[in-house]
């Protein structure tokens, strides 16, 4: 089941070369057809990993040699600074030049992602302790900001104390997971979507969301990061907290899934025939509880809990919200939710579910990792 949808994967993102061309898909808009943008997003890392993937799974050069465009272009992007004042750093460089010195250990791609990493820890606020998410230093509005999606973004800055013996990297990504472990996970498991900070004392504020339903609220994509995230933490640091703390984002996930086992955009939204889902967050998700599972004994009173239920989400998303029977479909995953308060793409494709969909179903049928961490 899983080859089928891996290779029906391979075979949309050959077609899409074509299509998009040195352009990077982005969202749908109300059709079929991915918006294309000149790598100024914080979503075109998900196209360099989706063209990785492809070619580890297939071997096919195509993917390999367009793949190592996307990587030139990030080259680009950093040298000039292109739209590069947020916290999304990890999600552009870990799934483009660090995945290709993963691969290859070309030199260049291994320079280009520590360059990257330097440019995350650019964000690190000493007053405040924490990676500020959005705009610039002192920014009226976002200064004092966190959000969930950080924790996708950590491991860049592990991966980089790895690679230099600089510990730098590691005591800022590990005091940002802390910061999120504390503040943006609540006492029932679930999560805000972001938290904010007085910036000259570091003093909380409170709780909110920029996407979710409200600010109580748990928007689904924000519980998904968590997830991940806090499993990725884990891996890199063996800190038990972390890993307890994916555990309990996870059960609350579960739990709170519709019989079909994919999100709604919110867990607390009100679920009639017209809410919005969001395929997406339950990719992420479904990629997150792999990583959870991988650090669990055989014995541990979880495990078949969390295998039955992430077989059940991957399964219904190949069969009920895949593109598997629509041969010229651009996208993998339809159902997908951007930013439903915003009324942008609220049923389309989401360039990174379709790479979460495929990480997940490469994590099954070949035991890959995606490329979080060597």
């Amino acid at each position: 089941m899983w080859k089928f949808a891996i290779e029906d994967a391979v075979e949309k993102t050959t077609n899409n070369i074509d299509h998009f061309g040195d352009l990077f898909p982005h969202v749908s808009m109300n059709g079929k057809k991915y918006e294309l943008n000149d790598n100024d997003d914080w979503t075109d890392g998900f196209w360099s990993g989706m063209l990785w993937l492809c070619y580890e799974y297939s071997n096919d050069p195509i993917f390999k040699e367009k793949a190592q465009k996307t990587v030139e272009s990030f080259q680009n992007r950093l040298n000039k600074n292109i739209v590069l004042d947020h916290h999304d750093i990890g999600f552009l460089y870990s799934l483009s030049s660090k995945a290709q010195w993963m691969i290859e250990k070309n030199e260049a791609a291994r320079e280009l992602t520590l360059q990257a990493a330097d440019k995350l820890l650019s964000r690190w606020r000493e007053k405040g302790q924490y990676l500020q998410a959005w705009g610039q230093k002192n920014d009226e509005k976002e200064g004092g900001r966190i959000i969930i999606d950080c924790l996708l973004n950590l491991p860049i800055l592990y991966w980089a104390s790895e690679q230099t013996g600089d510990p730098k990297y590691r005591d800022v990504a590990e005091a940002q997971a802390e910061k999120s472990r504390r503040y943006l996970v609540r006492g029932d498991d679930s999560s805000y979507h972001t938290f904010f900070f007085n910036q000259e004392t570091g003093e909380p504020i409170g709780g909110s969301t920029h996407q979710g339903y409200t600010n109580g609220s748990t928007w689904t994509r924000g519980q998904a990061w968590g997830i991940y995230g806090f499993a990725l933490s884990y891996h890199y640091t063996k800190n038990p907290l972390y890993l307890t703390t994916a555990k309990r984002v996870a059960k609350y996930f579960i739990e709170h899934l519709p019989e079909d086992y994919v999100s709604y955009w919110d867990f607390n939204a009100q679920v009639e025939e017209s809410t919005p889902r969001d395929s997406s967050a339950t990719a992420i998700a479904a990629c997150g509880l792999l990583e959870i599972i991988s650090h669990l004994n055989k014995d541990d009173s979880d495990r078949k809990y969390f295998e039955e239920a992430v077989i059940k989400m991957m399964k219904s998303l190949v069969d009920n919200y895949s593109t598997i029977n629509e041969k010229d479909a651009e996208g993998l995953l339809k159902h997908g939710s951007y930013h439903v308060r915003g009324n942008l793409a609220i049923d389309d494709y989401m360039i990174w579910g379709d790479y979460y969909y495929l990480e997940a179903l490469m994590r099954f049928e070949k035991n890959h990792k995606g490329y979080w961490y060597e």
